[in-house]
Protein backbone atom coordinates (compact mmCIF):
# COMPACT_ATOMS: atom_id res chain seq x y z
CA UNK A 1 0.00 0.00 0.00
CA UNK A 2 3.02 2.31 0.36
CA UNK A 3 3.37 2.32 -3.43
CA UNK A 4 -0.28 3.22 -3.88
CA UNK A 5 0.12 6.06 -1.37
CA UNK A 6 3.22 7.23 -3.26
CA UNK A 7 1.29 7.48 -6.53
CA UNK A 8 2.12 4.25 -8.37
CA UNK A 9 -0.42 2.39 -10.51
CA UNK A 10 1.50 -0.87 -11.05
CA UNK A 11 4.43 -2.67 -9.45
CA UNK A 12 6.11 -6.06 -9.68
CA UNK A 13 7.27 -8.03 -6.65
CA UNK A 14 10.71 -9.27 -7.73
CA UNK A 15 12.57 -10.95 -4.90
CA UNK A 16 16.14 -12.16 -5.49
CA UNK A 17 16.37 -15.84 -6.40
CA UNK A 18 18.86 -18.59 -7.07
CA UNK A 19 18.57 -22.39 -6.89
CA UNK A 20 18.30 -22.30 -3.09
CA UNK A 21 15.02 -20.36 -2.99
CA UNK A 22 13.44 -20.10 -6.42
CA UNK A 23 10.68 -22.67 -5.80
CA UNK A 24 9.51 -21.24 -2.48
CA UNK A 25 9.88 -17.63 -3.65
CA UNK A 26 7.92 -18.21 -6.87
CA UNK A 27 5.18 -19.99 -4.92
CA UNK A 28 4.96 -17.22 -2.31
CA UNK A 29 4.95 -14.37 -4.85
CA UNK A 30 2.37 -16.09 -7.04
CA UNK A 31 0.11 -16.69 -4.05
CA UNK A 32 0.51 -13.09 -2.89
CA UNK A 33 -0.30 -11.61 -6.30
CA UNK A 34 -3.24 -13.98 -6.85
CA UNK A 35 -4.72 -12.90 -3.50
CA UNK A 36 -4.09 -9.19 -4.09
CA UNK A 37 -7.49 -7.41 -4.00
CA UNK A 38 -8.61 -6.48 -7.51
CA UNK A 39 -10.54 -3.55 -6.01
CA UNK A 40 -7.25 -1.77 -5.23
CA UNK A 41 -6.03 0.81 -7.71
CA UNK A 42 -2.58 -0.78 -7.71
CA UNK A 43 -1.77 -3.68 -10.04
CA UNK A 44 0.73 -6.13 -8.57
CA UNK A 45 2.57 -8.52 -10.89
CA UNK A 46 4.63 -11.58 -9.90
CA UNK A 47 8.33 -11.37 -10.64
CA UNK A 48 11.79 -12.53 -9.64
CA UNK A 49 15.32 -11.20 -9.97
CA UNK A 50 17.93 -13.80 -10.94
CA UNK A 51 20.83 -12.73 -8.75
CA UNK A 52 24.56 -13.58 -8.47
CA UNK A 53 24.37 -16.83 -10.41
CA UNK A 54 26.93 -18.92 -12.23
CA UNK A 55 26.41 -18.01 -15.88
CA UNK A 56 25.15 -21.46 -16.87
CA UNK A 57 22.34 -21.28 -14.29
CA UNK A 58 20.72 -18.07 -15.59
CA UNK A 59 18.88 -19.54 -18.58
CA UNK A 60 17.43 -22.61 -16.80
CA UNK A 61 16.29 -20.55 -13.81
CA UNK A 62 14.62 -18.01 -16.09
CA UNK A 63 12.80 -20.86 -17.82
CA UNK A 64 11.80 -22.37 -14.47
CA UNK A 65 10.34 -19.06 -13.26
CA UNK A 66 8.50 -18.46 -16.53
CA UNK A 67 7.09 -22.00 -16.52
CA UNK A 68 5.83 -21.44 -12.94
CA UNK A 69 3.83 -18.40 -14.07
CA UNK A 70 6.18 -15.56 -13.17
CA UNK A 71 5.36 -12.57 -15.39
CA UNK A 72 8.38 -10.28 -14.84
CA UNK A 73 11.88 -11.77 -14.89
CA UNK A 74 14.81 -9.53 -14.11
CA UNK A 75 18.47 -10.35 -14.60
CA UNK A 76 20.80 -8.83 -12.02
CA UNK A 77 23.27 -6.95 -14.19
CA UNK A 78 26.95 -6.17 -13.86
CA UNK A 79 26.64 -3.23 -11.47
CA UNK A 80 29.94 -1.60 -10.54
CA UNK A 81 29.13 -1.62 -6.80
CA UNK A 82 28.89 -5.39 -6.27
CA UNK A 83 31.12 -8.27 -7.31
CA UNK A 84 29.30 -9.71 -10.34
CA UNK A 85 30.72 -12.35 -12.68
CA UNK A 86 31.88 -10.87 -15.99
CA UNK A 87 29.51 -12.06 -18.70
CA UNK A 88 26.41 -11.87 -16.48
CA UNK A 89 24.86 -9.15 -18.66
CA UNK A 90 25.26 -11.30 -21.79
CA UNK A 91 24.06 -14.53 -20.14
CA UNK A 92 21.00 -12.72 -18.78
CA UNK A 93 20.20 -11.15 -22.14
CA UNK A 94 20.44 -14.58 -23.78
CA UNK A 95 17.91 -15.97 -21.28
CA UNK A 96 14.15 -15.33 -21.17
CA UNK A 97 14.25 -12.12 -19.13
CA UNK A 98 12.26 -8.90 -19.41
CA UNK A 99 14.57 -6.41 -17.70
CA UNK A 100 18.32 -6.20 -17.16
CA UNK A 101 18.74 -4.41 -13.83
CA UNK A 102 21.62 -2.05 -13.17
CA UNK A 103 23.69 -3.22 -16.16
CA UNK A 104 26.71 -1.14 -15.15
CA UNK A 105 29.12 -0.26 -17.95
CA UNK A 106 27.19 -2.35 -20.46
CA UNK A 107 28.89 -2.94 -23.82
CA UNK A 108 27.51 -1.80 -27.15
CA UNK A 109 27.15 -5.44 -28.21
CA UNK A 110 24.98 -6.20 -25.17
CA UNK A 111 22.88 -3.08 -25.73
CA UNK A 112 22.28 -4.21 -29.31
CA UNK A 113 21.23 -7.66 -28.06
CA UNK A 114 18.84 -6.05 -25.57
CA UNK A 115 17.33 -4.05 -28.42
CA UNK A 116 17.00 -7.11 -30.65
CA UNK A 117 15.24 -9.08 -27.90
CA UNK A 118 13.10 -6.17 -26.62
CA UNK A 119 14.64 -6.37 -23.14
CA UNK A 120 14.46 -3.23 -21.01
CA UNK A 121 17.64 -1.76 -19.51
CA UNK A 122 17.09 -0.35 -16.05
CA UNK A 123 17.72 3.23 -15.01
CA UNK A 124 17.61 3.07 -11.23
CA UNK A 125 17.43 5.33 -8.22
CA UNK A 126 19.25 2.76 -6.06
CA UNK A 127 22.38 4.16 -4.44
CA UNK A 128 25.55 3.00 -6.17
CA UNK A 129 23.72 1.21 -8.97
CA UNK A 130 22.64 4.63 -10.31
CA UNK A 131 26.25 5.74 -10.84
CA UNK A 132 26.26 4.21 -14.34
CA UNK A 133 22.79 5.49 -15.35
CA UNK A 134 24.27 8.13 -17.72
CA UNK A 135 26.31 5.42 -19.50
CA UNK A 136 23.27 3.16 -19.86
CA UNK A 137 21.14 6.04 -21.17
CA UNK A 138 23.80 7.10 -23.67
CA UNK A 139 24.26 3.55 -25.01
CA UNK A 140 20.52 2.82 -25.12
CA UNK A 141 19.73 6.02 -26.99
CA UNK A 142 22.60 5.40 -29.41
CA UNK A 143 21.40 1.89 -30.31
CA UNK A 144 17.65 2.27 -29.77
CA UNK A 145 17.31 -0.10 -26.78
CA UNK A 146 14.35 0.13 -24.42
CA UNK A 147 14.76 1.75 -21.01
CA UNK A 148 12.79 1.44 -17.78
CA UNK A 149 12.89 3.78 -14.79
CA UNK A 150 12.90 1.84 -11.52
CA UNK A 151 13.50 2.57 -7.86
CA UNK A 152 14.70 -0.98 -7.09
CA UNK A 153 13.44 -0.71 -3.53
CA UNK A 154 14.54 -3.18 -0.89
CA UNK A 155 12.99 -1.38 2.09
CA UNK A 156 10.17 1.14 2.64
CA UNK A 157 12.60 4.06 2.81
CA UNK A 158 13.74 3.21 -0.76
CA UNK A 159 10.31 4.02 -2.22
CA UNK A 160 10.34 7.34 -4.01
CA UNK A 161 7.49 9.08 -5.79
CA UNK A 162 6.99 8.81 -9.56
CA UNK A 163 8.03 12.47 -9.81
CA UNK A 164 11.31 11.74 -8.03
CA UNK A 165 11.85 8.80 -10.38
CA UNK A 166 11.39 11.12 -13.36
CA UNK A 167 14.14 13.31 -11.88
CA UNK A 168 16.41 10.25 -11.75
CA UNK A 169 15.83 9.85 -15.49
CA UNK A 170 16.53 13.50 -16.18
CA UNK A 171 19.70 13.40 -14.08
CA UNK A 172 20.81 10.39 -16.17
CA UNK A 173 20.47 12.45 -19.35
CA UNK A 174 16.91 11.75 -20.52
CA UNK A 175 14.74 14.52 -21.94
CA UNK A 176 11.10 14.79 -20.88
CA UNK A 177 10.03 13.55 -24.34
CA UNK A 178 12.22 10.44 -23.91
CA UNK A 179 10.85 9.80 -20.43
CA UNK A 180 7.29 10.03 -21.76
CA UNK A 181 8.16 7.46 -24.44
CA UNK A 182 9.67 5.18 -21.78
CA UNK A 183 6.44 5.34 -19.76
CA UNK A 184 4.37 4.58 -22.87
CA UNK A 185 6.56 1.55 -23.70
CA UNK A 186 6.40 0.30 -20.11
CA UNK A 187 2.60 0.74 -19.97
CA UNK A 188 2.20 -1.39 -23.13
CA UNK A 189 4.58 -4.00 -21.73
CA UNK A 190 2.67 -4.20 -18.43
CA UNK A 191 -0.69 -4.50 -20.21
CA UNK A 192 0.65 -7.53 -22.10
CA UNK A 193 1.99 -9.07 -18.89
CA UNK A 194 -1.32 -8.55 -17.06
CA UNK A 195 -3.24 -10.49 -19.69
Amino acid sequence: MRYLASGYKAIAITDHVDYSNIKSTCDAILEFTQRWPRSTHLKVLPGVELTHLPLEQIKPLAKYARDRGIKIIIGHGETIVEPVIKGTNRASLEADIDILAHPGLISDEDVKLAKKKGIFLEITSRQGHCDTNPHVVERALKWGARLMLNNDSHAPEDIITPEELINVGRKAGLAVKEINKIYQDVAKFLQKKEG
